[in-house]
């Protein structure tokens, strides 16, 4: 019998892998806009009332010669973006090489990062212990949420955007029902699948709208049950390790386009694309997108981070953009910066975070109510304190409204690059009482070179409930500002005596600024 011998020959051949890009034109040469066909009648709406242009050219179409050009020289096109004037594509070197070429082309970046996010997975039975029913009821009083409840102020008539990775259940989830009944749910996209049915897939972004409209009965979850909601899927979630900023920048115009105020934004990208140093509020994309966003009157609000005791340490992006509210997270039990919620400044040293909420919140999942944590559900607490804010302000710029939140944070003036200016509270935009003033819990006595910061009896060691909800329990906050304008140090220190703190005045330079707060009270005293 005869044997066939095969002989294999393995031919090697270089093979080039694409990667996403985004190309950016020089120009929108060619192109036609009609605001009033483009916009949500909400959206015209909220340019004219602010004076804001309707006839940007960032809102202006791409020139689609441009984009037929590019796309017939690489893989494919993704996302058009009209406010970068850019479009994202699949391509190779050689062709990207080629796409470089055009004169319409003014640049090109490789785009290819990580989303984070903001959360730390934990949860529980869906029928709450006590212990949980205690942290449900805290998450929306320690913004003194119950002001705004009694009031019947829950964000009636304000248009809010939430970017996620997923909203299962919502279109059925009982916790959603009184939004649901009376449409309040306008328009749905998911800009990984393009398509508009969101309700599924990662239920992060489920347990996010419920802590900013949830309700369970006649219990709140969040303060806005009666906004508007605009919900865009923009990340795969926990399994997918690579997501582009590029969705995100796409839901921003989306929601702009569809008359968002407010924009919830639980997300942020660190280092898969970017260093620390990179955290400036103008160098990713993102952050661009949402400054951009705030000038055309949307407030954006964003969680932190959960990397605070990872080695990145510090806030993610967007939320280092100065226009963006950054929000902290504190824990429920001992009321200050939980441990995993990233720290500030921002590379260029400034403020971040800007307030903070509860990090460890009861939100509805798919199954029911869970315990989870991160800054993830502070954002979305401080996003729907936000629009009962609005709903109050109506004819609030978004940077109105975001000086007047940062400034109702129960630290303020004092803040620091772990809590802020603290939490917003909401009895800063209620009418006045009649009560009178609570007394100054502490004094500083200046005594031959050496300031002394001493607690006032009735402030030491209090265990009064009321007391502990509105306040960082026995905690001296105090911080050293130097003549740049930015915090050297700043301390947190338990107080369980009289003892006073002691500082000697000739330790500091002249201009330093040292700011101390306890119990509702700040001092502030400039070295001279």
């Amino acid at each position: 019998m005869k044997r066939l011998l095969f002989v294999f020959a393995i031919l090697y051949l270089p093979v080039q892998c694409q990667e996403k890009y985004l190309v950016f034109f020089s120009d929108k040469n060619g192109s036609t806009f009609n605001p009033y066909t483009y916009f949500d009648s909400k959206a015209i709406e909220r340019r004219i009332k602010h004076g804001i242009n309707l006839y940007d050219s960032t809102d202006f179409p791409i020139n689609q010669n441009y984009v037929a050009k590019t796309q017939n020289s690489v893989d494919s096109i993704g996302k058009q973006l009209r406010w970068f004037n850019a479009v994202t594509v699949f391509a190779n070197t050689n062709q990207i090489d080629e796409v470089k070429k055009f004169s319409f082309v003014r640049e090109v970046v490789s785009i290819h990062t990580q989303a984070q996010l903001s959360t730390v997975e934990e949860s529980y039975n869906t029928v709450l212990k006590v212990e949980h029913e205690k942290i449900l009821q805290r998450q929306l009083n320690r913004m003194q949420g119950d002001l705004f409840i009694n009031s019947n102020n829950t964000g009636k008539g304000i248009r809010i955007a939430v970017f996620d990775a997923g909203f299962p259940t919502v279109d059925t989830n009982p916790c959603f029902e009184h939004i649901r009944k009376r449409g309040g749910f306008i328009k749905t996209y998911d800009f990984v699948k393009n398509r508009d049915f969101v309700y599924s897939y990662n239920q992060h972004g489920t347990m996010v709208l419920s802590c900013i409209a949830g309700k369970s009965n006649t219990k709140y979850i969040g303060l806005a049950t009666e906004a508007e909601f605009l919900l865009a899927r923009t990340e795969y979630g926990h399994r997918e390790p690579f997501s582009e900023e590029e969705n995100w920048l796409a839901a921003v115009e989306w929601a702009d386009k569809n008359g968002a105020d407010i924009i919830n934004s639980s997300l942020g990208y660190t280092n898969k694309r970017y260093f620390t140093t990179e955290m400036d509020g103008h160098t990713s994309l993102v952050s661009k997108a949402a400054n951009l966003a705030v000038k055309k009157g949307i407030l954006v609000v964003n969680a932190v981070g959960n990397e605070g005791s990872d080695n990145w340490k510090t806030i993610i992006t967007p939320s280092d953009a100065d226009s963006v509210l950054a929000v902290g997270g504190i824990d429920p039990d001992t009321d200050y910066r939980i441990s995993f919620s990233s720290f500030g400044p921002n590379s260029e040293k400034k403020i971040k975070p800007n307030v903070c909420a509860l990090g460890k919140v009861i939100a509805a999942g798919k199954k029911g109510l869970e315990v989870t944590q991160g800054t993830s559900f502070a954002s979305p607490l401080i996003a729907g304190f936000a629009a009962c804010v609005l709903s109050m302000n109506k004819n609030f710029t978004a940077m109105q409204l975001f000086d007047t939140v940062q400034k109702s944070g129960d630290l303020y003036p004092y803040f620091d690059y772990a809590h802020g200016y603290g939490v917003p509270q909401a009895e800063k935009f209620m009418q006045k009482s009649n009560t009178p003033l609570p007394t100054e819990s502490f004094e500083l006595i200046e005594n031959n070179g050496v300031l002394e910061v001493t607690v006032n009896d009735s402030y030491v060691n209090t265990t009064n409930e009321s007391r502990k909800e509105n306040s960082y329990q026995n905690h001296l906050f105090y911080h050293i500002e130097n003549k740049a304008g930015y915090l050297s140090k700043y301390y947190l220190i338990k107080v369980s005596s009289k003892q006073p703190v002691r500082l000697v005045i000739s330790d500091f330079e002249v201009g330093t600024t040292l700011r101390f707060h306890y119990q509702k009270h700040t001092i502030t005293y400039t070295i001279k």
